[in-house]
């Protein structure tokens, strides 16, 4: 039994969320800021928390922000970006030591909320701007990271795989931005986003530890009251099922082939199947007992890694493998005869116990660290659910071979990706 529990206070402007538990030693503060995923928002987006970690109005650079930080017996702050489905999350995490271990008097919370309060509001900015060399440096670290993710062929292919599966959806969307964007944007512009996310995006504030519930509260009325008029609500994903198979080919210069494959599986974290969904993912690609290791990897020997992984928001299942390039109609083949035998029934009832008790494991894990903790709890916002963490082990636990099956007859193959070297054709053009 985890033992965790969740108390939500609804205000109009956020949901605050508390979590107490003795389980840590440290408090956690978390702010999420939600809204949908759009093109003409992501890179601004994107360039936010390389901006808002550079300083504050009290503490204008960054050395002097870390040591405010560390004064705070060492803070750690981080801030970055996420797509969950739909959704584009921005977030914001501070880790302090809890102040049950300081003396009483050091108010510690008190000051850490302040903290906050200026990195989230405050920032370094005047005139409705960011610093202008400052924007011009964080773009340059930005648009280092974008290349990065071409350099990472198994990153590039996954991410080229979702702009063709979902090109006519809001999923296609680079979180992480587009280098095209980047000469554009100077410091009113994402100023302005930036003002757009604090007073428009859906924010929820989650704060986790051995703490007094009253105390947080009246924490988070005295530092984040201030004035919003947020009309974003988590999306709901959009369930589209193609008549064909798009089969793409696409050549760099590579040593490994890059087969990557996006499914439909029309089941998101809401539906009742989609813990099915989780055991079916351990037993098709998620596991080293998988059918996808065991037999694409192991006994064909076709794939130096071949697994699978499932976005619980959008109804996407994605296989990933990395191949030969000469292999790829016969490595296609083998993949694709797992799901079948997936459909038809054709695994043990001892590997489904197996791979319950390894997603079990998984979600112990998750709720062994804080943010783990965080993150599941967050999962229920955007599916417009409630339940306790409890209640998803039992879910999982409940999962029967027919419930694998059914979720197996659901997915539907929709796009082939495929990263390889330069034919010779291509060469002697």
């Amino acid at each position: 039994m985890s033992g965790i529990i969740e108390e939500k206070i609804s205000y109009p402007e956020y949901d605050l969320h508390i979590i107490p538990t003795k389980k840590f030693k440290t408090t956690i503060i978390t702010i999420k800021f939600l809204s949908s995923l759009s093109r003409e928002t992501a890179t601004k987006k994107a360039l936010l928390p390389f901006l808002l970690q550079k300083g504050t109005r009290n503490n204008p650079t960054e050395r002097s922000l870390r040591i405010r930080l560390d004064e705070l017996y060492d803070a750690q702050l981080s801030i970055d970006n996420a797509k969950k489905g739909e959704n584009h999350i921005t977030t914001f995490r501070m880790e302090v030591i809890n102040e049950r271990f300081l003396h009483q008097d050091e108010r510690m919370l008190d000051q850490v909320f302040a903290l906050f309060h200026e990195i989230l509001l405050q920032p370094k900015a005047s005139e409705g701007s960011f610093d202008s060399k400052l924007v011009q440096k964080e773009k340059r670290t930005l648009e280092q990271k974008i290349k990065s993710v071409v350099d990472q062929k198994m990153s590039y292919a996954n991410m080229r795989l979702i702009d063709e599966m979902c090109r006519e959806e809001p999923y296609h969307v680079h979180v992480h931005g587009y280098l095209e964007d980047l000469e554009s944007i100077n410091g009113s512009s994402v100023y302005e986003q930036y003002r757009e996310m604090i007073e428009r995006d859906r924010m929820d504030i989650y704060v986790l530890g051995d703490v007094d519930p009253e105390q947080i509260e009246k924490l988070v009325q005295k530092y984040f009251q201030f004035r919003r008029t947020s009309d974003h609500q988590p999306a709901s994903a959009r369930m589209i099922r193609n008549e064909s198979v798009k089969e793409v080919i696409e050549h760099q210069d590579v040593q490994q082939g890059k087969l990557h494959m996006g499914f439909r599986t029309f089941t998101t974290y809401k539906d009742p199947d989609y813990f099915a969904l989780q055991i079916f993912n351990g037993l098709f690609g998620g596991f080293p007992h998988s059918k996808l290791f065991v037999n694409v990897r192991e006994k064909h020997q076709l794939a130096y890694y071949a697994s699978s992984r499932f976005e619980s928001h959008k109804g996407l299942l994605l296989v990933f493998s990395g191949i030969a390039p000469e292999q790829y109609e016969k490595a296609k083949v083998i993949i694709l005869k797992q799901l079948e035998e997936m459909k038809d029934g054709q695994f043990r009832d001892i590997d489904v116990e197996e791979t319950k008790k390894l997603v079990l494991h998984q979600f112990k894990e998750a709720m062994d660290h804080p943010y783990g903790i965080v993150e599941l709890l967050y999962h229920q916002v955007l599916a417009h659910i409630q339940q306790q963490p409890d209640d998803l082990l039992s879910q999982i636990q409940t999962v029967t071979r027919k419930d694998v099956v059914d979720i197996a007859d659901k997915i539907q193959l929709d796009t082939i990706y495929f990263l390889t070297n330069h034919s010779e054709e291509d060469q002697n053009e």
